[in-house]
């Protein structure tokens, strides 16, 4: 899984064996940057315009620049190039935008394309084992708490991977986080989405959540074929009554809960058609 291509803002490609950033680079020191992830199927990008858009608001949050949305698609046309030069298989595009080196001298953008990591390659096929964790924080909007950054994609993902580390010590895939006052939030790098029998339903947004592009594209589609949508506030109770649980990411797709804090769940009535429908929508 080894990155294959590197691209710099400034459209120039890089040696990805030879090291980019600098020892001060505050995306390595600080976490202080925000990133994109998309999926690159076919020789074709997946929803850039509403990943540059995520991103431009997180870069907002942050108290950095707007992006240059016109540098960052010629730069991902410059690393797309590069990777259909050596594979046409499914791969993973990153977008790195960041506050630069301590020391100074202006932010830090480029881009890597790596194939798609084999534990996505797995929930794809399989489905995950999740567990339910307390996140600490109550389900809010963002605004009163602006500094806390939630619904922001950054780099401090810390938290995020603890997390996924203490589930897999469990015998566990993946987490839930489930908020202080008791709701259903997302899991550390993927949206969640519930089969409540009338409607597919996902958390608020506004509960301090990253709004998923995948989940959103998801329930265009499914929405034009006929298939109820929502968002609502989900309970931990809201997840052991639902028919089906599927975490949503944009290079993962869809992986559906074949467990959920130990109980074995059977597959429900959208367990072959979701996946369908999600690969439609990303293509779209």
């Amino acid at each position: 899984m080894a990155v294959a291509v590197v691209v710099t803002l400034d459209g120039e490609v890089h040696d990805p064996s030879v090291p980019l950033l600098h020892a001060d680079e505050l995306a390595a020191v600080r976490g202080d940057g925000a990133f994109e992830t998309l999926l690159l199927r076919g020789g074709l990008v997946c929803k850039l315009d509403a990943h540059l858009d995520r991103m431009a608001g997180s870069a907002a949050s942050m108290d950095l620049a707007e992006p240059d949305r016109d540098r960052w698609r010629a730069a991902v046309e410059i690393g797309v190039r590069q990777w259909n030069s050596i594979s046409r298989g499914d791969a993973m595009l990153r977008l790195v935008y960041t506050r630069g080196r301590e020391s100074g001298g202006g932010a830090t953008a480029y881009l890597t394309i790596a194939p798609v990591p084999p534990r996505s390659l797995l929930a794809r096929r399989d489905g995950v084992s999740v567990i339910t964790l307390d996140r600490g924080l109550p389900a809010q909007p963002a605004e009163p708490l602006p500094w806390l950054l939630s619904g922001a994609k950054t780099l401090s993902y810390a938290i995020n991977m603890s997390a996924l580390r203490y589930a897999e010590n469990r015998g566990a895939q993946d987490v839930i986080f489930v908020s202080s006052d008791g709701f259903v939030l997302e899991g550390p790098r993927s949206t969640v989405i519930v089969d409540a029998g009338d409607a597919l339903v996902t958390p608020f947004p506004e509960h301090g959540i990253l709004h998923g592009t995948t989940q959103r594209a998801l329930f265009e589609v499914a929405a034009a074929e006929g298939v109820a949508c929502r968002y609502g506030a989900l309970t931990p109770a809201d997840l052991v009554a639902a028919q089906d649980i599927w975490m949503l990411a944009s290079i993962t797709l869809a992986a559906r809960v074949h467990t959920l804090d130990g109980v074995t769940r059977p597959a429900g009535p959208l367990a072959a058609r979701l996946p369908e429908l999600v690969d439609k929508a990303v293509a779209l």
